[in-house]
């Protein structure tokens, strides 16, 4: 197993910056995931720098913990490393890595704690303008739209978090859970159905 390097500093916050990754800022991730392939930690250290975010972003909706989302993504990025002299790169890095953290979120899920409210998308922010009631009907439709979520089943929540709040595509998505296009397809309609079946007294 080669060594694990040490961009633990940044892995997740986006932090830290050296010569040699300022070198490679410009690089697409398909020449940086070669060079980190190859051993070049300046390389992984930009690849992870400029997913991070994003990664982070999708761990805390899924695990609902700020700390188990950052150990989950660390997790996943030195898994990633020791992966990446395999990886032949039959989706794009970026896609990758969501599979890897959502595989690493679905595990902890099955040995930890249930989700709670704090892992859903925070509700959008209310117009100014807007009045005391009309802003408490928001909160609360929101507040409705957690709990229906949190009821979805882990597949078909990770299917409608990864589409509805990344933007990932169906085949991006596939990738990611491991299943065909039509079983994507297959969830996202019933998670959708389940949310409309739930939000049905909002509208």
């Amino acid at each position: 197993m080669r060594p694990t390097p040490q961009p633990e500093a940044g892995i997740t916050a986006g932090r830290g910056s050296s010569t040699g990754q300022d070198l490679h800022a410009d690089l697409p991730d398909g020449l940086l995931t070669v060079r980190a392939g190859e051993g070049d930690e300046d390389a992984f250290a930009v690849l992870v720098r400029r997913h991070g975010g994003r990664l982070l972003a999708l761990a805390q909706r899924l695990l609902g913990s700020p700390t188990d989302a950052e150990d989950a993504v660390q997790d996943a990025f030195i898994s990633a490393w020791r992966q990446l002299p395999e990886f032949h790169q039959h989706a794009s890095f970026g896609t990758w890595m969501y599979r890897i953290v959502t595989n690493r979120c679905l595990n902890m899920k099955r040995v930890r704690r249930p989700l709670s409210l704090d892992t859903l998308p925070e509700p959008a922010a209310a117009d100014p303008g807007s009045s005391p009631p009309r802003v408490a009907e928001s909160e609360a439709a929101a507040a409705a739209l957690s709990r229906a979520l949190l009821e979805l089943g882990p597949e078909l929540r990770v299917c409608w978090v990864l589409r509805e709040l990344h933007g990932l595509s169906y085949a991006e998505i596939a990738h990611v859970v491991g299943s065909s296009e039509q079983t994507v397809r297959g969830r996202l309609f019933r998670a959708r159905r389940a949310l409309m079946e739930a939000m049905r007294p909002w509208r």
